[in-house]
Order: structure tokens, then C-alpha cells, then sequence
């Protein structure tokens, strides 16, 4: 019997969720499955996926083939890694402690990868949600402006007029008593 390791669409309508099975070849794609050894959903952003990377491993030394979207699906979370070291064991180029010691290796320079990008796009998120603040705080400064002049505007043009009177003072006197007239020119 010809075994795939392939997805089995689950999720409702424009959702996708996988499940990630190990199926006869023949079954349909969302039909009967041997055995379940993940998930994937490619809504999330990195797209979250959970395997059973022993039993993905141990079902590509049996020769279960994966679909091409599983493949990279398997490669990305170390399964054919592991095979390859795996099958290096078996032919005794290295042991099983060295084995062991470089799929570590690998994970953790993936865990680290993986969470830097997640680093990122929280960062991303955060800073684009500081910006939206900000500038809803400046659009929210500029109405509350408009109103305060608009305000300002009504209570003047309804505030009751008062006439100034003006006292009316006269000009100093001169010393001697008398106001001095301005020369006039003559023009002759």
C-alpha cells in the first residue's frame, strides 16, 4: 500500500485549517487517514504549525511520500532533517548522541529565527498602533480647537453691544498761559 503524507482540509468557508495525516494514496483527500501527526493553519502570521516530528520521521524511513505543500511543511519543522541524521545512524557514519546533539542544534537556531521574526511583527503592530494613536490624539486636538474658536465666535456675536464714551480732554497749556498756533507760510 502506497502511503502520502499530505494536508486534510478542515475550517469553515475561506478559514483553512489542515490536518496533517498519514493516508492510503487512494483515500480522498478529506476522507479516510491512517494516523494524524499535525496541524497547520496558514491564517496566523508566521502560520502556526504543530508535528510530531518522531512520527513524521519515522513514517519517511517507512517510504510514505509528502505532498509537495507537506514536504515543505516537514522540512520546515525538521522532520527530513531528522531522517537524513537517521539514516546516517543506520549506516553507522555517526551515532545516535551526535545525531541527537545536531537536530538540537538546528532547532534551536529555528526556534530563534521563528521568534525573531515574531519579534518583529509585534514590533511592527505596536508601532503602527502608537501611530494611529497619535495621530487620532492630533486630529482629536485640531476639532477641539475648531469648537473652542467656534465658541468663541457665538459668545461675541451674541454678547450686548456697549457705546464707549469718550471724555474729551484739551491739550496742555503753555507756560505763559497761551496755546501757540501753528505757523502759517506765506508764499510769496
Amino acid at each position: 500500500m502506497a502511503t502520502k503524507i499530505r494536508l486534510q482540509r478542515q475550517g469553515r468557508k475561506k478559514r483553512p485549517f489542515y490536518h496533517i495525516v498519514v493516508a492510503d494514496s487512494r483515500a480522498p483527500r478529506d476522507g479516510r487517514f491512517i494516523e494524524k501527526i499535525g496541524t497547520y493553519n496558514p491564517i496566523t502570521n508566521p502560520a502556526t504549525i504543530e508535528l510530531d516530528v518522531d512520527k513524521a520521521t519515522q513514517w519517511l524511513l517507512k517510504g510514505a511520500e509528502p505532498t509537495d505543500t507537506a514536504a515543505a511543511i516537514l522540512s520546515y519543522k525538521g522532520a527530513k532533517y531528522k531522517k537524513h541524521l537517521q539514516i546516517g545512524v543506520n549506516k553507522g557514519a555517526i551515532t545516535q548522541e551526535v545525531a541527537d546533539q545536531k537536530f538540537a542544534l538546528w532547532m534551536a537556531e529555528k526556534d530563534n529565527k521563528v521568534q525573531s521574526k515574531v519579534d518583529v511583527l509585534t514590533k511592527a503592530r505596536e508601532d503602527q498602533r502608537t501611530a494611529a494613536f497619535k495621530a487620532e490624539e492630533a486630529k482629536k486636538e485640531a476639532i477641539a480647537a475648531k469648537i473652542q474658536d467656534r465658541l468663541i465666535a457665538e459668545a461675541a456675536a451674541n454678547a450686548p453691544v456697549v457705546e464707549a464714551t469718550e471724555e474729551v480732554t484739551e491739550a496742555p497749556a503753555d507756560e505763559a498761559g497761551t496755546e501757540e498756533a501753528p505757523a502759517e507760510e506765506s508764499a510769496e
